[in-house]
C-alpha cells in the first residue's frame, strides 16, 4: 500500500523543509511542492489558473500514485480549506493509497518571526506576514492531524509526522 503525504499550513510555517526532510526520510518516496506549479510571472490568480493548477498537481500526484517506482508520496501546499484538499482526493486515484493529512501550525507569533527572517532574506514580500497570520486560524477547521511547529526543526516535525503515520 502507498502512502500519501499532505502537508498544509500556512506559508512560512516550514512545509516545504518539513517535506523535504520526509523525502531524505521515507523510502521509495516522490515530492511535489504545490507552489512550484504556481510558479509564473506574473502571478495571476484567475479560474483559469487556478484550474490549470490544480490539474497540473492532480497530474503529477496521479503519476507518482501510479507509478511503481514510489511507496510514499509527500505532497506540500497551502490547503487552507477543506474543499482544496477534497477536491484534490476526488480526482486522484486513492485506491490501495493510504491518506496522512497534517496540518503544520504553529503560534502567530512564532509564525511572523520565520516569515520576518525570509523577509529579510529576500525571499517573501513583507505583505506576506498579514496574509500567512490571517491563514493560520482556517486550519482549526481542516479535518487534518495538527502538528504545532513552534520552536521545532524540521527533522523533528517530520520524525513526528511518520509516527503518526504508522499509528494511523
Amino acid at each position: 500500500m502507498k502512502t500519501l503525504y499532505f502537508i498544509g499550513g500556512p506559508m512560512g510555517v516550514g512545509k516545504t523543509a518539513v517535506s523535504r526532510e520526509l523525502l531524505a526520510r521515507l523510502p521509495r518516496c516522490a515530492m511535489l511542492d504545490g507552489d512550484w506549479c504556481w510558479t509564473m510571472q506574473p502571478f495571476i490568480v484567475t479560474d483559469e489558473t487556478k484550474a490549470m493548477v490544480t490539474g497540473n498537481i492532480v497530474h503529477i500526484l496521479s503519476s507518482f500514485l501510479h507509478c511503481s517506482e514510489f511507496d510514499n508520496v509527500v505532497f506540500c501546499w497551502v490547503m487552507h480549506q477543506q474543499q482544496i484538499i477534497d477536491g484534490l482526493l476526488a480526482r486522484l486515484p486513492m485506491d490501495g493509497v493510504r491518506l496522512v493529512n497534517i496540518s503544520l501550525t504553529c503560534t502567530p507569533e512564532a509564525l511572523a518571526a520565520r516569515i520576518r527572517r525570509d523577509v529579510a532574506a529576500g525571499l517573501r514580500d513583507a505583505d506576506c506576514i498579514n496574509r500567512a497570520l490571517a491563514y493560520l486560524p482556517l486550519y482549526d477547521h481542516v479535518q487534518s492531524v495538527k502538528v504545532d511547529a513552534t520552536g521545532l526543526h524540521p527533522a523533528e516535525i517530520a520524525e513526528q509526522i511518520i509516527h503518526t503515520g504508522e499509528t494511523l
